[in-house]
């Protein structure tokens, strides 16, 4: 994701900024302007949804990413299991996340959807896997 910070000052001695993000709300990936100040967002521009609108607004002021990475199968050292975060987690919370599940190891049967770890980091939230592995 492109991501440009711009400052500007309105005269009055308040600092403006804006932030231009590439929207991945949805497949026509708009650029979209936001402007904020004191913390505060006072516009958003540029997009052509309001998934856009919603995606930008999040993304300044509380950032998400899905997780997505492996871990081992139990007495089979070189197979893995893939696995996701069930849900987005906080963008800060990923190194975490996925540190957690590095000593993680299964044992097969494992199928799609089957809870690998629950709360994984404080976080609420589950990995899941992601294939099947008999």
């Amino acid at each position: 994701m492109r991501e440009q910070n711009i400052e500007e000052n309105s005269g009055k001695g308040n600092h403006s900024e804006k932030r231009e993000l590439v929207c991945i709300g949805c497949p026509l990936g708009c650029m979209v302007t936001v402007t904020c100040q004191g913390g505060q967002i006072l516009a958003v521009n540029g997009n052509t949804c309001k998934k856009g609108e919603q995606y930008a607004r999040n993304e300044v002021t509380n950032p998400e990413r899905m997780v997505t990475t492996t871990v081992r199968l139990a007495n089979r050292p070189h197979e893995t299991v893939s696995l996701k975060s069930e849900r987005s987690i906080p963008k800060e919370k990923i190194f975490d996340f996925v540190k957690a599940l590095k000593k993680v190891e299964v044992k097969a049967p494992v199928h799609i959807s089957d809870v690998i770890l629950s709360d994984v980091a404080g976080t609420g939230v589950s990995a899941v896997a992601t294939v099947n592995r008999l």
